[in-house]
């Protein structure tokens, strides 16, 4: 581990290679678990506010769970989340004609319907962020499901940080991204990582 201003980011970030790969997984992130995805507070917020404007783009189940649960959840942990479907996908949850998964907030959004992505946590993934009171923790979640994904990251040599460079942009800022990749150059010439 070590510390960027109020973070501290583990290092599996630099050892370890990830890349989406949706032709073999078929976005099975976003249905199975027990839980929606993680909402920060100002995200449900949000999810009130834009559902009229994303609702067209959404499933029929979807939209039901949503209607009957809200656009947000309190999970088991205490933590917002999205709804799901009969305790499977996230409410907000679409699929292509192949069945891959999808995500309709931010077909919303790619339609200029909505001015908001999707949650932070989604845009992160693998990477995963946990609030403490004096700090944020920034670590790599690993899930068997997500094997396709570390093969093809490992033959294209591209490790989670890069991966999800937009992302952890959108959360910490371009200085704090900038400061990561001179952590990473730092480890990888004093031999730290491969």
């Amino acid at each position: 581990m070590f510390q960027i201003d109020k973070t501290l980011v583990s290092e599996d970030l630099f050892e370890y290679d990830f890349v989406c790969n949706l032709s073999a997984c078929k976005g099975a992130c976003c249905v199975d678990g027990d839980a929606g995805a993680p909402l920060e507070e100002e995200e449900t917020e949000i999810l009130v506010d834009i559902y009229s404007a994303a609702k067209p783009f959404l499933r029929p189940e979807g939209i039901a769970a949503i209607e009957a649960q809200g656009a947000f959840v309190k999970g088991e942990d205490g933590e917002w989340e999205t709804p799901l479907v009969n305790g499977s996908e996230c409410a907000y949850v679409i699929f292509d004609k192949q069945g891959v998964t999808k995500c309709g907030l931010e077909a919303a959004y790619k339609a200029g319907a909505t001015s908001w992505k999707k949650p932070v946590s989604c845009h992160l993934y693998p990477v995963r962020t946990r609030e403490y009171e004096s700090f944020t923790a920034v670590n790599y979640h690993q899930w068997g499901i997500c094997s396709d994904a570390c093969a093809l990251g490992a033959e294209l040599q591209v490790p989670v940080y890069v991966f999800v460079k937009e992302a952890l942009i959108r959360k910490f800022g371009a200085a704090w991204y900038e400061e990561l990749c001179l952590v990473a150059k730092t480890l990888k010439e004093g031999g730290g990582i491969s």
